[in-house]
């Protein structure tokens, strides 16, 4: 795979990663910055008054690698909610006690769209890295019209 990479520094990303933050705080511009750790504040009132109506449950996360799943541990905990794993849940498994309504309306969008984020971050480093250090074709691997013979099959 030959082409160009953009080059996002950690700086790019991390001013990409607040602009969802604004976003889902409601805050609309950088002026408004300030006013996104009261907009946080109102969000975690928010949880408070959706426990009234709609009482938290235990919800179940699986993530498929350690990034995201970090990324959603960091999320959760920054709303004052407490991500956990029962003894034997695989590591990749994050469990919390949450209102549907708030799942639904602010963290797993809010999560869902970092996420992208994050993840092209990391492909781009990653295809740069490799296009440069090692060989810079490292497009996917041609499919045979035939298949693999059992004897041969390594997995």
């Amino acid at each position: 795979m030959t082409g160009r990479f953009t080059s996002y520094t950690e700086a790019d990303l991390i001013r990409k990663f607040e602009s969802i933050e604004r976003l889902f705080m409601g805050a609309k511009t950088d002026g408004e910055k300030e006013a996104a750790a009261d907009a946080l504040e109102h969000i975690k009132k928010r949880i408070d008054e959706f426990k009234k109506t709609d009482p938290p449950i235990e919800y179940k996360f699986t993530f498929s690698n350690m990034w995201s799943r970090r990324l959603f541990t960091a999320l959760l905990r920054r709303y004052g909610l407490k991500p956990y794993r029962y003894h034997r849940q695989r590591y990749t498994t994050v469990m919390a006690k949450v209102s549907q309504t708030f799942v639904d309306t602010i963290l797993w969008p809010e999560f869902v769209e970092l996420d992208g984020t994050l993840k092209k971050h990391i492909d781009e480093i990653t295809a740069n890295i490799i296009s440069k250090a090692i060989f810079d074709n490292f497009s996917e691997a041609d499919v045979e019209k035939t298949t693999l013979p059992i004897e041969n099959n390594l997995e």
